[in-house]
């Protein structure tokens, strides 16, 4: 079991790409994100990471989290104003 699990997370986490966030706006507090299927890391400029999936913010939010954050826009608001405290878990 633990050696399908290992493989299943290796396998995940060669499927997340690091993006830096680009904005025009020099005061946002997200710095870069991750996707995956049903997720998006976040670091923002204090250097904390944040985990938010599917489950713990839900569908929708997540899918717009991953839209703004391809547009370089408005991520840090949404996080702020819907799903603050709606992270699966603080990575950093």
């Amino acid at each position: 079991m633990f050696i399908l699990y290992s493989c299943c997370l290796a396998t995940l986490l060669l499927q997340i790409s690091v993006q830096r966030y680009r904005t025009a706006n020099q005061d946002t507090g997200v710095i870069a994100y991750e996707t995956s299927k049903n997720s998006i890391r976040i670091k923002f400029r204090d250097g904390s990471i944040y985990a938010y999936t599917n489950k713990s913010a839900g569908i929708a939010a997540i899918s717009e989290m991953k839209t703004l954050a391809n547009k370089g826009e408005g991520l840090t608001t949404y996080i702020n104003q819907h799903v603050r405290d709606h992270y699966q878990s603080k990575l950093k």
